[in-house]
């Protein structure tokens, strides 16, 4: 009798984690392709130019770093 049970219990949460995955799906297959906004490719630019940007301002601080141990009155020499 303990078994059907855990059984029972087992083939209810499977069942559960599928439906919650397969509505989670239709959610974001409906957002992806409905409507004419194209927000896939909005957050994708923010994300490239944050990441861009963030690279820029670390190289920037690297050459100030180099140029400060290079000494202050030594020019690049490039």
């Amino acid at each position: 009798m303990d078994n059907d049970r855990v059984m029972l219990a087992a083939l209810i949460f499977l069942l559960l984690v599928v439906g919650a995955n397969l509505i989670m799906y239709g959610i974001v297959r409906g957002f992806v392709r409905g409507g004419k906004t194209n927000w896939m490719n909005t957050l994708r630019n923010s994300f490239n130019q944050t990441r861009q940007g963030h690279a820029d301002k670390s190289m920037d601080e690297l050459r100030q770093k180099v140029d400060e141990l290079r000494g202050n009155g030594e020019k690049n020499v490039e």
